[in-house]
This record gives structure tokens, sequence and C-alpha cells, in this order.
């Protein structure tokens, strides 16, 4: 994880009312919704083993056969 230089703003009171971040911490935040969201949709899905993702993988191409 990255340390971010956010800058606040503050209302008359000192009270913190927004944030400035970079636009590649902002894009890191929106990337890691989105990946939450996808686990979020997904949290009543059956799981499979291990063994079998594998040879899901392999079927798929995107393992080699050797491994």
């Amino acid at each position: 994880m990255t340390t971010s230089q956010a800058q606040y703003l503050v209302d008359e009171a000192g009270k913190r009312t927004a944030v400035l971040l970079s636009l590649k911490e902002y894009q890191r935040l929106l990337e890691d919704m989105r990946d939450l969201a996808v686990v979020a949709e997904r949290r009543n899905e059956d799981s499979i083993g291990i063994d079998e993702m594998r040879r899901w993988l392999r079927s798929n191409g995107h393992v080699p056969a050797s491994d």
C-alpha cells in the first residue's frame, strides 16, 4: 500500500469537508471498489477446490499442462 498525500478542505470551524487525492490514488481506490463489488456479487456462489480450478485453468490454456 502506498502512503497518500491527501489534502483536506475544511469549513470555518476547521472540520474536514472534502479531500483532494492524486489521480493515481483516486484510480486505485476506484479499482478497489470495483473488486469489492465483484466479491459482493459472488458471495453466494459455490466454491471449487484447488484441483478443480487447476483443471479448469489447464483446459482453458491458462496454465501449461506440466504444472
